[in-house]
C-alpha cells in the first residue's frame, strides 16, 4: 500500500488566516490530525514571524514544519533562523516556470531562471537539509523549460519537486500525463519525491491530485479554504477510497471531523460544533454561574484544547459573563475559546456600550473603550442599531476600514440563545476576521468588530 504525504497549505495559504494565537491553535489542531507537512509563509517582519515559527516548532515534533524560503539569499537566511528550533524543518522554494510568470516576476528568460533557480536551491540546501521546489505555474509552462528548471533544483539539493496547476486547467487525466511527461523530459523518476497542487477554481483539484497519485506522485498539497484541494476531501477519499486505490496515510480520521470543524471556526468559517464525532461522543456538558475555573478547564481540556494558564484565565472571565445569565452548553464553550484564547493582545477592549434604536427614531450608540488603562468614549448614528455602534468605533479610533463580511448567527436554540457574530475587515489588502460572543446580538457584533481590529493594529505594531 503507498503512503502519501499530506502537506497542509492552511497557514500560507489561507487570507483570513491572521493572529499569533490564531496561527498557533491551527497548528495545534494540524499536528493532531497528524498531518505529514505543516507549510507556513515566508518571514516578512522578522520578530513576529520567527516568533510565531519557533512557537509552533516547540509543540510540532511529528510533522514537518516548512517555511517558503523567499527568492533572496536574505529570506532564506531568515527561514532557517526561524526553524532553528525544529524537530523537522524543511524550505520551500517556489518560483515560476511560464514565461509571463519569469519576466512578470522575475525579469528573467528561461535560461536564467534556471541558473537562478539552482542558485536559490544550493544556498537553501546549504541552511537546510530538506528542500522543496514548488513550480508555481508549472502546467502554462513550456516543458522543456520546467525541465531544465526542476534538473537545475535537483542537481543543486532540491528533494522534493511540486508541480502547480495554479489555473486549474488540467482536466484529471491530462493532470497525470503531464507529470509523466516532466519526469521523462528531467530524467529525474525515483532520484526525489513528487509533489502535485491543483486549483479548484473548476472544481477538479481532488480528483486531480488523487488521479496523479495513482499515477505516480507521492505528494498532495491540501488546505482548509485555500482555493485548492480541500483538505477535508482529501481525508474522505483516503477514508473511503484506500482499499480500492491501495494508498494510505498517517491522518488521524478518528477525529478528523471535528478538528476540521474546529479549524474552520478558528478562521471564520461554519460552526460545526453540534456534530458528534466519529467515536460517538460529542463532550456534551452544561456548566453555570456555580462552576469554578478548575471545572472550566476540565471542559476545555475535555474538548481538545492545550491552553496556557493566561488563556484558560481569559476563558474563564468570558464563561463568567455569559454564565451570569443562563447556562453554558459544549458548543457555547467552544465559542468562548475561539473568541477570547485565540486573540492578539487587545489594543481596545470593550468596557460598555448603550444602543438607541427603533422604528420613528435614528439609531445611535455610545461606547466605552479601554486603550492603555484610558477610558476613551464615542457617540455616532446609524442606519440601524450595528452601523451605529460600527460608526462610533471607527470615530473613536479614527480609522475607518473596509467591511467585508459581517454574519450574524445563534450559537444554541430557545430563548436564552448565546448569538455569535464574524467581522471582517480589510486593511492594505488582507482580511482579518474577528469573533463575538453575547446574549444579544448587537453585543456580539461589537465585540466581533473589535477584535478583528485589535488583529490589524497588533500585525501593523
Amino acid at each position: 500500500m503507498k503512503k502519501v504525504i499530506v502537506a497542509d497549505t492552511t497557514l500560507h495559504l489561507n487570507p483570513a488566516v491572521s493572529g499569533f494565537n490564531e496561527s498557533i491553535e491551527i497548528a495545534r489542531q494540524l499536528e493532531k490530525l497528524n498531518v505529514d507537512i505543516i507549510e507556513l509563509p515566508a518571514v516578512v517582519n522578522e520578530t513576529k514571524d520567527v516568533l510565531l515559527i519557533k512557537t509552533i516548532s516547540s509543540f510540532v515534533k511529528s510533522s514537518i514544519i516548512s517555511v517558503d524560503g523567499g527568492s533572496t539569499p536574505e529570506q532564506i537566511t531568515n527561514a532557517k533562523k526561524a526553524l532553528a528550533s525544529a524537530e523537522k524543518g524543511r524550505i520551500r522554494i517556489s518560483l515560476p516556470a511560464s514565461d509571463v510568470g519569469m519576466e512578470y516576476g522575475f525579469h528573467k528568460k528561461g535560461p536564467a531562471m534556471v541558473k537562478f533557480a539552482g542558485e536559490l536551491i544550493s544556498i537553501a540546501a546549504n541552511e537546510c537539509e530538506d528542500v522543496e521546489f514548488c513550480a508555481l505555474d508549472a502546467t502554462r509552462a513550456d516543458k522543456n523549460t520546467l525541465a531544465e528548471i526542476i534538473k537545475s533544483a535537483v542537481l543543486n539539493g532540491a528533494k522534493t519537486v511540486t508541480l502547480c496547476d495554479k489555473e486549474g486547467i488540467f482536466f484529471p487525466d491530462e493532470m497525470a500525463e503531464f507529470l509523466a511527461e516532466i519526469k521523462s523530459l528531467s530524467g529525474l523518476v525515483d532520484e526525489i519525491k513528487w509533489g502535485i497542487c491543483c486549483s479548484d477554481i473548476s472544481g477538479m483539484a481532488a480528483a486531480s491530485s488523487f488521479t496523479v497519485v495513482k499515477c505516480g506522485a507521492d505528494l498532495v498539497k491540501t488546505g482548509v479554504g485555500c482555493g485548492i484541494t480541500e483538505l477535508k476531501t482529501a481525508i474522505e477519499i483516503f477514508r473511503n477510497c484506500k482499499f480500492h486505490t491501495s494508498i494510505s496515510t498517517d491522518i488521524d480520521f478518528t477525529s478528523s471531523r471535528r478538528i476540521i470543524s474546529r479549524i474552520e471556526w478558528i478562521i471564520g468559517g461554519r460552526d460545526n460544533y453540534g456534530e458528534k464525532s466519529e467515536d460517538g461522543d460529542n463532550g456534551d456538558f452544561l456548566l453555570d454561574s456555580n462552576d469554578d475555573i478548575e471545572a472550566v478547564s476540565a471542559a476545555v481540556l475535555k474538548l481538545g484544547y492545550d491552553l496556557s494558564e493566561d488563556d484558560i484565565s481569559k476563558v474563564y472571565n468570558e464563561f463568567k459573563r455569559i454564565a451570569a445569565k443562563k447556562s453554558v452548553s459544549v458548543k457555547e464553550m467552544e465559542a468562548i475559546i475561539a473568541s477570547t484564547a485565540l486573540q492578539v493582545p487587545p489594543t481596545y477592549t470593550l468596557e460598555q456600550y448603550s444602543i438607541q434604536s427603533g422604528n420613528i427614531m435614528t439609531s445611535s450608540a455610545q461606547i466605552n473603550m479601554t486603550k492603555d488603562g484610558v477610558t476613551v468614549t464615542g457617540i455616532s448614528v446609524g442606519d440601524g442599531p450595528i452601523d451605529a455602534a460600527f460608526r462610533t468605533i471607527e470615530q473613536i479610533t479614527g480609522r475607518h476600514f473596509e467591511l467585508d463580511d459581517f454574519e450574524i448567527q445563534a450559537i444554541t436554540e430557545g430563548h436564552e440563545a448565546m448569538g455569535s457574530a464574524i467581522v471582517k475587515l480589510r486593511s492594505n489588502g488582507k482580511s482579518y476576521s474577528g469573533k463575538g460572543l453575547s446574549t444579544d446580538i448587537i453585543g456580539a457584533s461589537i465585540r466581533a468588530y473589535i477584535s478583528a481590529l485589535n488583529k490589524i493594529l497588533y500585525e501593523e505594531a
